[in-house]
């Protein structure tokens, strides 16, 4: 049963990433009726952005109390009916409203989908459990740009977000229906025993500030997401503007780099375990593949400056990276933490990452509005990965659950 629920989280974390990239493909169609500027599209992304990591951390606290079932079939029908709410826009106003609502929603599923982690998969399968939900993240992106493309070639921009908005309908009904996470729905007794000796009922979310690598992953995150989410929402927009395509090309090229980042989630994933279960360290095996993932990033500071096709690959290169980073990034709470505080500190990580796509997507907006280029954009996403690695290093000496003791001690200190 914990492969059907890895499985039908997927599908979820798939419908969410169609739902933000609707608006960052249709974005040429839209502007016909809603004119905007790339300030205006930051704008937008901040908006998603800045809900999406208030509830990322909330969220997380949310997921623990309502439980895993609960939690999503709150956080799906939320976030569905806020991307439909999209077609109703007549104003930037309206849509920045819509947007905001939607990273209200989707902010919830990250931490949902580290709490059932830590909750069915033993230590040995978690890189590859979380592997095989983040690729759920390259499904949804694969999908859109020729989903919406197919759309806007029969009908206004406005259904796009309407036909998204009812996937994520028909999978809350399946959800609802299915016995996959409910309570009492055989919890492994491997994974219910395993963290016996380090959860606590009595354990308080504000001692997870006491410990360095709850910074340190934070930290992390705010630096790797900020490169990411300039990859995911200003791709389409950089084919756009920078390389000439039309809606036709985008939905024909810009599906590629999300395929590539579905095979770094399961590579990214499986290698780490593959590592473990050749009795590697758990540190070493999360730390040699993140040290790998982050080592391809910096290829990206090229692609300004190559034909458009070595672009997609480089871009290729850069997702596969980034999601094979993302995966482990993800596990590591479940690896370092207490089960009954997974969620919450995977909403802090989240929160975190989230801040760093909005800190640096006004960044981007800015140098673009005022005709620095994409150069200089790349150059600096190309050095973020790299140091959030050297900060993992330096916060996270060793990979190993964190007692409840531990936190005590840190505390009183």
């Amino acid at each position: 049963m914990r492969w059907q629920l890895a499985i039908m989280v997927s599908i979820a974390i798939a419908i969410s990433y169609l739902d933000r990239q609707t608006l960052p493909v249709a974005v040429h169609s839209i502007s016909r009726d809603i004119p905007l500027n790339n300030g205006q599209f930051s704008a937008l992304q901040s908006a998603f952005l800045f809900s999406y990591a208030l509830m990322y951390a909330g969220g997380g606290k949310l997921v623990d109390l309502l439980g895993t079932h609960r939690g999503f079939t709150v956080i799906m029908l939320f976030w569905s009916l806020a991307c439909a709410s999209h077609a109703l826009a007549t104003s930037f106003a309206l849509l920045a409203v819509s947007r905001f609502l939607l990273g209200m929603g989707e902010g919830g599923g990250f931490p949902a989908a580290t709490r059932a982690v830590a909750e069915y998969f033993p230590t040995g399968e978690r890189a590859t459990a979380m592997g095989v939900i983040n690729a759920g993240t390259s499904v949804g992106a694969v999908i859109a740009p020729p989903l919406i493309a197919m759309i806007l070639l029969h009908a206004s921009w406005r259904w796009i977000f309407l036909v998204t908005g009812g996937f994520g309908l028909l999978w809350t009904i399946a959800w609802t229906w299915s016995r996959v996470g409910k309570p009492g729905a055989a919890v492994p007794t491997l994974i219910a025993n395993e963290d016996a000796d380090s959860v606590s009922p009595t354990f308080r979310w504000s001692r997870l500030f006491t410990v360095r690598e709850t910074w340190g992953l934070i930290t992390a995150k705010f630096l790797s997401d900020a490169a990411w989410f300039f990859y995911l929402f200003w791709l389409p927009k950089y084919l756009y503007d920078a390389r000439g395509f039309d809606v036709k090309a985008v939905g024909s090229f810009a599906w590629m780099p999300s395929a590539a980042a579905g095979i770094g989630c399961l590579m990214g994933g499986g290698f780490s375990s593959y590592l473990v279960n050749r009795h590697l360290s758990l540190g070493a095996a999360r730390k040699i593949a993140l040290g790998l993932s982050a080592g391809l990033m910096p290829f990206v500071i090229l692609i300004p400056h190559v034909a458009v096709s070595w672009a997609i690959v480089l871009f290729c290169v850069a997702y596969f990276g980034q999601q094979s980073w993302s995966t482990l990034v993800m596990v590591l709470p479940a690896d370092l933490f207490p089960q009954e505080v997974v969620g919450s500190i995977a909403g802090l990580v989240g929160f975190g990452g989230a801040m760093g796509g909005i800190a640096f997507g006004e960044v981007v907006g800015y140098l673009l509005d005022h005709g620095l280029g994409y150069s200089t954009v790349f150059a600096l996403a190309g050095t973020l990965h790299v140091t959030a690695f050297l900060i993992i290093l330096a916060c996270i000496p060793s990979v190993d659950p964190l007692s409840l003791k531990l936190f005590e001690c840190e505390a009183a200190n």
